[in-house]
């Protein structure tokens, strides 16, 4: 093969969840020596990161990187719509510069929706490249849960060549969609799954396991941080927790409880442990090792799959529709009675795991998908 060809292989990349999703792909060129150019968007410091996680920093940076976690804290407002009709431009910019083979971006962000419109055939006519989208084929049923996620990973969908399915699901929603289209569709499983090993592993050298079983704690979701009446139940959910829990807060989580004057009540939950945001090294050795989850996010339900650890989901719909059916992801509806049973069965050990196939992927899909590509130049 030509290794020439394999460096236009483009990586369009804008948090550090799509990093770190990102990070299977990038270290399997990097053991087979293939350059690729990766392109940072700037909505999150992404430097530190990939020195952490030993991929190459950033080839190009086409926005001042912030200096705290996001520049948008997950809010659609005029700064956020100003700066992604900004960001599409210049990816088109310098895509038509550094002319790939293949543009690659990850998930449901803005900065995946940026990069897949910028690149599209409907801004570059002519264009020789194909779009590729990892994690394709996720859909909850409603645009506004989660919001703006929802809407980012159809864009995707909508404007990419390629997509890679991360389930049997997610194939099916795909091939119903694009049926009379010429996309190819791909069932891999989800890079999360080899990121959560490789972090995990290295993860294991550093942390030590604590003593006593735990909830781990991660409640950040737009939809519930601006709807005070689900905030209320959130924290009426968290008291019916008994053992020591983990809470790694998000500033934005710790602003609008103190707005919604529930900031003292969480405070005086003496059970749980408010500390802040750790890397997700730390974090990931601390889902590795928890006895359960409350969270509301997206990727953390496929990542409690992989180490097998209840997952009580605070949304009232769900992408990871396939996760339901394992027997340890529990959507609540954030109904307060309903999860305060399903903690009480877990905390007694009353919740058997039984053994299952995780429907997002085993260790090693990523390395089929860089086979793919290469395969198909």
């Amino acid at each position: 093969m030509d290794n020439n060809l394999h460096s236009k292989i483009a990586i369009v990349i804008g948090t550090k969840a799509e990093l770190i999703k990102c990070i299977p792909i990038m270290l399997e060129l990097q053991k087979r020596n293939l350059n690729y150019t990766f392109i940072s968007t700037g909505q999150h410091n992404l430097t530190k990161l990939s020195n952490e996680l030993n991929v190459k920093n950033p080839d190009f940076i086409l926005s001042k990187e912030p200096e705290n976690t996001t520049k948008f804290w997950s809010r659609v407002n005029n700064n956020s719509f100003f700066w992604n009709i900004l960001m599409v431009f210049k990816i088109k910019k310098l895509l038509r510069k550094i002319k790939p083979k293949y543009v690659i971006y990850h998930g449901d962000t803005m900065s995946s929706a940026d990069a897949a419109i910028g690149s599209s055939r409907i801004l570059n006519p002519f264009k020789k490249w194909k779009n590729v989208h990892l994690e394709a084929g996720l859909r909850s049923g409603s645009l506004s849960e989660p919001f703006p996620e929802e809407i980012s990973r159809q864009i995707c969908d909508k404007f990419s060549d390629t997509l890679f399915a991360v389930s049997d699901l997610t194939e099916k929603n795909l091939k119903n969609q694009f049926k009379n289209s010429k996309k190819e569709v791909i069932k891999t499983g989800n890079t999360v799954i080899d990121s959560a090993w490789i972090i995990y592993e290295n993860a294991k050298k550093k942390f030590k396991k604590q003593k006593q079983g735990y909830v781990l704690i991660n409640l950040h979701r737009h939809e519930n941080l601006i709807n005070k009446n689900r905030m209320i139940k959130i924290v009426e959910i968290l008291k019916k927790t008994k053992i020591k829990g983990i809470w790694p807060l998000h500033e934005n989580t710790k602003v609008f409880l103190e707005k919604y004057g529930l900031m003292s009540q969480v405070s005086n939950m003496k059970n749980i442990e408010i500390t802040p945001l750790k890397d997700y090294e730390e974090f990931i050795f601390l889902l590795g090792n928890c006895k359960y989850l409350i969270t509301d996010g997206g990727s953390i339900q496929e990542e409690s799959l992989v180490f097998k650890k209840p997952c009580i989901l605070l949304r009232n719909l769900t992408e990871r529709q396939e996760g339901l059916n394992s027997g340890i992801n529990f959507l609540t509806k954030l109904n307060v009675e309903e999860a305060g049973l399903i903690i009480r069965d877990i905390e007694k050990n009353k919740i058997k795991i039984k053994n299952f196939k995780n429907p997002y992927g085993e260790k090693g899909l990523s390395k089929q998908i860089v086979n793919y590509l290469l395969e198909r130049n």
